[in-house]
């Protein structure tokens, strides 16, 4: 991260918003994959499972978000210009884009198929990086606060 610790609290922002986001994302694909095997998940299971994943899962995603943030958050800040729509736009794909590599690093060295259900389809891995780029989008609002 740059040396200015102003951009620490962007970057636990965006990390926080990512990884909450992304574990509901997993949790709901995970829901919808057994309810396509025929399962019945009504809504309070339903709600027990994202808050038991909330605990459980989130810290594994987590590290994935950092990972994939400490590299690209400080970079698209140096490459995106201050102001303007296209810095948003660098920001949206860079935590797209951040977490895609980070997912495929993970799915290359984990001794299952995939380490995230949720990434086992496009659809999926989609809205993981949609997860990402909204955490991305967080640190460009505040991090543009902070300089």
């Amino acid at each position: 991260m740059p040396q200015n610790s102003r951009l620490w609290l962007p970057f636990g922002l965006a990390v926080f918003v990512a990884t909450v986001l992304g574990s509901i994302v997993q949790t709901q694909f995970n829901l919808a994959a057994l309810q396509q095997l025929g399962a019945s998940i009504p809504a309070d299971i339903r709600l027990q499972a994202t808050t038991h994943d909330l605990l459980g899962f989130s810290p594994t995603f987590a590290a994935l978000v950092i990972a994939a943030f400490i590299v690209a958050l400080p970079l698209t800040a140096w490459l995106a210009p201050a102001q303007g729509v296209l810095r948003w736009l660098i920001f949206l794909l860079a935590g797209a884009l951040a977490v895609w590599l980070a997912l495929t690093a993970a799915n290359a060295v984990a001794p299952m198929p995939t380490l995230i259900g949720a990434n086992r389809t496009l659809a999926g891995t989609l809205a993981l990086m949609l997860c990402g780029s909204l955490g991305s989008l967080v640190f460009a609002r505040f991090s543009a606060a902070a300089r």
